[in-house]
């Protein structure tokens, strides 16, 4: 198999090489040169937001394009409309951010979409960026020649969103640690080596279509990611469950300052937790269990020095030492995992 790889130096996208060399593939990548890609792939240079961004790719013909572009959907539709009659299937990583908000607990891939997207656009917003660029890539490759993956919560090596990373910093340092409740809280996400795997496989089977790209609602919970964050950096650490009531009333924001949580029973925890993933599971999606995502990240991590490569283009997660601390004494919480509400 011959594939192009729009980007494939930093996370998702490395991970799609990586995963692409190991099957034998011959493999090329449009990168701007920011960061070295793996070895073993051709490498093409251009800026896609630039005029002439795409001038590297005038020749060539690939069974694949996998793009994981993020921005303003019009770099999609360019990139889709030159390869077109030279690539064989168009996979554009998307978002479960494409559905209107907020979509109901267990939506599937027919779930109302978000309004006001466009190929054409420029930069406007994320859900509204990704559904416009799903449209590029289906405009230009067709409905039965592109497949759009929308992905969850994604973790693994290479993050540079920097959840995963941050509580494994966190806890690294040991101590007591604000663990937000409940314990059993059902955690949705896939390792971004799964999603590799499944996206190749999708190549190979010649699907077509949306796709919801996460583990089953359930895969781990809270109290599993975090007990596999202890294990893994081996630290001192006391988790100490704080009821989710009791950390929203303490104005900590979830998702942003604590990373992978959503408090139950909310939008945001249908929107990111529940999202019905058959289709993926019927087409091979394949996912492992989270205390190998968790290790694999923490060996990783230690591998690059302890702190992940952040995007310029997100903001800064995680909670602050200081504002954990005065919660946790005036809250208290209750330590060893044990499941239950504050005082």
């Amino acid at each position: 198999m011959r594939l192009l790889v729009l980007g494939g130096t930093e996370f998702v996208g490395r991970a799609v090489v990586e995963a692409a060399l190991g099957r034998g593939w011959e493999v090329t990548v449009l990168h701007r040169g920011r960061h070295a890609p793996p070895p073993g792939v051709r490498a093409l240079h251009g800026d896609r937001t630039a005029s002439d961004g795409l001038a590297a790719l005038d020749r060539g013909t690939w069974d694949a394009v996998v793009d994981t572009w993020s921005a303003a959907p019009r770099a999609v539709r360019d990139a889709a409309r030159l390869l077109r009659g030279r690539a064989g299937r168009y996979v554009y990583v998307s978002s479960c951010s494409v559905y209107a908000w907020a979509p109901p607990p267990g939506y599937a891939e027919d779930a109302p979409l978000v309004e006001g997207a466009s190929a054409d656009a420029g930069r406007l917003d994320y859900a509204r960026d990704k559904r416009g660029a799903e449209l590029a890539a289906s405009d230009a490759f067709g409905a039965d020649r592109s497949v759009l993956v929308r992905a969850g919560l994604i973790l693994g090596p290479y993050e540079n969103i920097g959840r995963l990373p941050w509580w494994l910093n966190r806890v690294a340092r040991g101590g007591p640690v604000l663990a937000p409740g409940p314990r059993d809280l059902p955690l949705q996400y896939v390792d971004v080596r799964d999603l590799a795997g499944w996206i190749l496989g999708a190549v190979e089977r010649e699907l077509d279509g949306p796709y919801n790209l996460a583990s089953p609602a359930g895969h781990t919970t809270m109290g599993g990611l975090l007990d596999a964050c202890v294990a893994a950096t081996g630290a001192a650490a006391e988790l100490r469950w704080i009821a989710p009531e009791t950390v929203l009333a303490a104005g900590i924001e979830p998702w942003g300052e604590l990373p992978v949580w959503t408090p139950p029973g909310s939008d945001l925890h249908d929107a990111l937790q529940s999202g019905d993933v058959s289709r993926a599971l019927a087409t091979g999606l394949a996912c492992r269990p989270v205390t190998d995502t968790v290790a694999d990240t923490w060996a990783w991590l230690r591998d690059v020095g302890g702190t992940a490569p952040l995007r310029p283009d997100r903001p800064p997660v995680g909670l602050d030492p200081e504002r954990e601390a005065r919660v946790l004494a005036r809250v208290g919480g209750y330590g060893g995992g044990v499941p239950g509400t504050t005082p």
